[in-house]
């Protein structure tokens, strides 16, 4: 597996592809509701498997300097169970160390929150529910 940060239109592509596949398109949700303002400021990650296919991606933003936030965090089924979320993880909290960011922040599904739990997050408040029907929560951890 290698995490690289998108650069050619083929890399987006098969970025915004996967996390349409993964977050929108089992909700019917349309191409392109994958994507929000703030994709030009932020940091990009996307993980490919031994065949150079996207098998994880995931997108950090800073909201204040001390603050930084994890969005859009997606992997393939047949990537899960596999490490492939702690890599993706992993690599965009150290650039996010690297920047300064004394804390990270995300917004977890709620079938997901065990996940972030083993990474070493915890639940701050319940927080929204995603098209009436997927309960999120705003977790954190500690960074420095």
């Amino acid at each position: 597996m290698q995490i690289i940060e998108p650069k050619t239109v083929a890399d987006f592509e098969a970025y915004y592809r996967l996390r349409w596949e993964v977050l929108r398109a089992p909700w019917g949700k349309p191409v392109g509701s994958e994507k929000d303002e703030q994709e030009n400021e932020s940091i990009h990650a996307l993980l490919l498997d031994e065949n150079k296919n996207a098998l994880a991606v995931c997108r950090l933003q800073l909201n204040t300097p001390e603050i930084a936030q994890l969005r859009f965090m997606g992997v393939r089924e047949s990537g899960q169970k596999t490490g492939a979320g702690k890599k993706i993880i992993s690599h965009l909290e150290k650039i996010a160390r690297e920047k300064g960011a004394e804390k990270i922040i995300l917004h977890a599904r709620e079938n997901a929150v065990g996940f972030y739990q083993k990474q070493g997050y915890s639940i701050t408040e319940k927080s929204y529910l995603m098209w009436g029907e997927i309960q999120h929560y705003l977790m954190e951890k500690k960074l420095v």
